[in-house]
């Protein structure tokens, strides 16, 4: 079967090649997928680079976490699947509902190999059935951007509800998801960005409110006029250290932050002060477990909820998608079709 691999020791982009290997087989408890499409996520580009956890890859590693396709195979004792179904990878393996060490739960495309391949192989614990109204390109998205959205919106600190207000902070994956969640909730949601054009993309998706961070360098202060003074109930943290501190300033007394990424670095005022000050909470998020991403897709379901994608590559355009990300030219997922 064709698939991609990232090369040991790989520090560029030159590292991550197309190869044939085996076509795997389902062994007891396992499920055999015939993958339909993949996604991307920032970390799916640091890790070519060699800049994620763990410094560059020990070994040849199959690429990315997020897929979806179709259950051609099952091996003895399956029950939570049958030849078929629609299903989704999930980020963590070993990881169902509750607390768990990292030790507990290696996620897919580092440490453990992706899906970015024709045919993969999980343990049927390690898998979701994929939302039935989605197609496979826009199940692809959801095991990381989506279930990290969830899991702050909804899971992390006091669920969103309606009337709430929720900030998020750029276009990207997880944070057009959240808006999408949280308007399906019931929430305003105001967005943040440095492009006009992106930010008249998000009015369209249901934005109450808009800011250019450009324009706007100390941001909060519009985010305040926005809610009359009042702040948010939620802000969904993707920068980071460069970010936290106005992310702080825009909340509302007993509000939360969930902090997800690091978009800007690990460089910034971290000076919790405003925080104490607001009697706010900040959540660090990563991504979440099998649990979340059930109830997630329910609600996907009932409220029929589309995730945006940017642009679909076909399976042989890999490095194009990769570059495609790493430019930040996108509005919302990066997705490869596999067919």
């Amino acid at each position: 079967m064709k698939a991609y691999v990232i090369k040991a020791g790989s520090t560029s982009f030159e590292g991550l090649a197309k190869v044939e290997i085996p076509t795997p087989s389902a062994g007891p408890g396992e499920i055999l997928v015939e993958m339909r499409a993949a996604s991307l996520n920032f970390r799916d580009l640091l890790v070519p680079l060699g800049r994620y956890f763990g410094g560059p890859v020990p070994r040849n590693i199959i690429p990315l976490s997020d897929g979806a396709g179709e259950v051609v195979a099952v091996g003895a004792g399956v029950s939570r699947f049958k030849i078929g179904d629609r299903v989704c990878s999930t980020f963590f393996r070993n990881w169902i509902d509750g607390p768990a060490s990292p030790a507990d739960r290696p996620a897919l495309g580092s440490p453990v190999d992706g899906v970015l391949a024709e045919f993969v192989v999980f343990n049927e614990q390690d898998a979701v059935k994929a939302p039935a109204n989605l197609s496979f390109q826009e199940a692809a998205t959801l095991p990381c951007a989506g279930v990290t959205a969830w899991h702050a919106l909804m899971v992390a600190g006091r669920s969103i509800k309606p009337g709430d207000t929720v900030l998020v902070q750029g276009t990207g994956g997880v944070s057009l998801q959240a808006l999408q969640l949280a308007r399906a909730a019931g929430a305003q949601v105001f967005v943040t960005s440095s492009s006009d054009e992106k930010l008249a993309r998000a009015k369209a998706l249901g934005a109450a409110g808009l800011v250019n961070y450009k324009t706007h360098p100390e941001w909060s202060g519009e985010v305040l006029k926005l809610t009359g003074g009042a702040g948010v109930d939620c802000v969904v943290e993707v920068g980071g250290a460069g970010t936290l501190k106005q992310s702080m300033l825009s909340l509302r007394h007993n509000g939360k932050i969930g902090l997800i990424g690091v978009l800007t670095g690990f460089q910034g005022d971290t000076n919790p002060h405003p925080l104490m000050l607001k009697g706010g909470s900040l959540h660090g998020i990563f991504v979440g477990n099998r649990a979340m991403f059930e109830q997630m897709n329910r609600a996907i379901e009932a409220n029929d909820v589309h995730p945006v994608i940017d642009r679909v590559f076909h399976f042989d355009q890999c490095g194009d998608a990769f570059a495609h990300m790493q430019a930040q030219r996108h509005f919302g997922k990066v997705v490869l079709s596999l067919g």
